[in-house]
């Protein structure tokens, strides 16, 4: 993050503006629109600005710039087209700790001023950090058209009741449900269909019954949601708003780090993951976990790599929920298998090549095998798709081989698959557990098995990722 946001109160603050052609016009009435007391330096002025000073709006020194003309200015702004004036500007500020804004000049600029939303008091900023200030622009069009006027009414309304919420609901996870379901229910629906005093009145309606409630526990409640295999953007419109209204999060190592950047920012966050012989909790201590933590009234968010319900132990958890009576619900997620596949452009099922698919762990046991169906995994013509099986990757290879499956079977391994780091090796049964070595592969890692796999070349369509293949042919794209 380049520059750090933030909204100055500018109300009865002197304000400068150097220049006086169109951008300033622009600048000026922007730092108007905020309250400021507007000052223009320039030798000329252009209508717009004249008209400005005609109706008395703004003041105006028809002078060249000159250093101590900066003093006392609580921000200033350069909108000349001299570049060189504009950095005299800039270092007479510097100089005095003055935040200033040469326009379409990010290296002379302290602060940049964003595209905004205004449906005061509810303002929103895009900024690109000077970079791309068009798509700024564009992304506030679309803004525009999605965010009705009336949520500035209702932002008001809220700051008429924001006193009595804070002596009628005590504590801050108290009030935040409370705003929630204020925006979130009738009261904003009311408003939004123009119904102002229906809102009002419901709003009253809403605080009473909340203050009567606030002798009652608040009540907690746990979310169970599939984080999906790894890019943010196949997150579920459900999963993202659960995100956004937790109070604590439990997470697993396989949830990305974009992932967890989408959690409510002021959420604790506690790490749950596990690995082969190492668990930082182990699964009984979660569930007791995420019971205690809902019985301290809090709204717990379980989130897991992939899909809680396929090999993510969703079901142990929930029924340790369901057993102490504590709220849950479950939010699916894209599952690694069909997720990964998809961006590896192998097809799990195929007219031609798989009419069926079955997903199974790899995990070896204590003694080091894997106790699995083998001769059901080694039938012809469907796909198979190993779950953490990297470690046991030269004995699944051996025993579908052992069963029946030519040498020359197909296989991939998908390493962290749909993320820019995304690595495909393909060959055969034989060939991937040296590939896998040879590459150092590393977890997490999906294993498919089947025809499908030949698809690959022909369908790949993800251009972030690295390809090894063998066999099927000698591309080898790496860093």
């Amino acid at each position: 993050m380049d520059y750090f946001p933030v909204f100055l109160r500018l109300k009865g603050e002197p304000c400068l503006v150097v220049g006086g052609g169109e951008v300033a016009a622009r600048k000026a009435e922007a730092l108007l629109r905020a309250g400021a007391h507007v000052h223009v330096v320039a030798p000329a002025l252009s209508d717009e600005v004249a008209g400005l000073v005609d109706a008395r709006k703004l003041t105006h020194r028809k002078a060249r710039f000159h250093f101590w003309q900066v003093r006392g200015y609580r921000l200033v702004v350069a909108a000349t087209d001299d570049m060189a004036t504009n950095r005299r500007v800039y270092t007479a500020c510097r100089k005095r700790n003055i935040p200033v804004n040469a326009v379409d000049a990010p290296d002379l600029c302290t602060y940049i001023t964003p595209a905004i939303v205004d449906r005061s008091p509810l303002l929103i900023a895009i900024s690109s950090g000077g970079d791309a200030p068009v798509l700024a622009r564009m992304w506030r069009a679309r803004l525009e058209g999605m965010i009705p006027a009336a949520y500035g009414r209702l932002a008001a309304l809220a700051g008429r009741f924001r006193s009595r919420v804070k002596d009628s609901v005590p504590g801050f996870d108290r009030r935040l449900r409370f705003w929630e379901q204020v925006f979130e229910g009738p009261v904003a629906t009311r408003m939004l269909a123009g119904q102002e005093p229906a809102a009002e009145a419901a709003l009253e309606e809403t605080l009473a019954q909340a203050a009567e409630d606030a002798q009652t526990p608040l009540g907690g409640e746990v979310y169970l949601v599939g984080a999906g295999p790894g890019d943010p953007d196949l997150l579920t419109l459900r999963a993202l708003r659960l995100m956004q209204r937790t109070d604590v999060v439990l997470y697993d190592r396989l949830v990305t780090p974009g992932i967890l950047d989408l959690v409510r920012k002021d959420a604790e966050r506690i790490y749950v993951g596990k690995r082969r012989n190492l668990h930082t909790l182990r699964q009984e201590g979660i569930n007791e976990l995420l019971v205690r933590l809902a019985r301290e009234g809090k709204r717990v968010l379980r989130l897991k790599g992939g899909d809680p319900f396929i090999f993510g132990r969703g079901g142990e958890e929930i029924a340790s929920l369901a057993e102490e009576k504590i709220p849950f619900e479950v939010v699916p997620g894209i599952t690694a298998a069909s997720g990964c596949a998809a961006y590896a452009g192998i097809p799990l099922t195929h007219r031609d090549y798989a009419h069926s698919c079955q997903f199974v762990t790899g995990h070896p046991a204590s003694n080091g095998e894997i106790d699995l169906d083998w001769p059901s995994l080694a039938r012809p013509g469907q796909t198979v798709v190993f779950y953490m099986g990297l470690q046991g990757l030269p004995i699944m290879c051996r025993e579908l081989m052992a069963h029946g499956l030519p040498a020359s079977h197909p296989a991939a391994l998908v390493q962290q698959g749909t993320t820019a780091a995304q690595r495909v090796l393909t060959g055969t049964l034989e060939t991937l557990p040296r590939m896998a070595e040879e590459h150092e592969v590393r977890a997490p890692t999906l294993t498919i098995v089947g025809e499908v796999v030949r698809l690959r070349d022909s369908l790949a369509w993800f251009t972030g990722d690295q390809t090894v293949t063998d066999v099927f042919g000698t591309r080898e794209n790496q860093p």
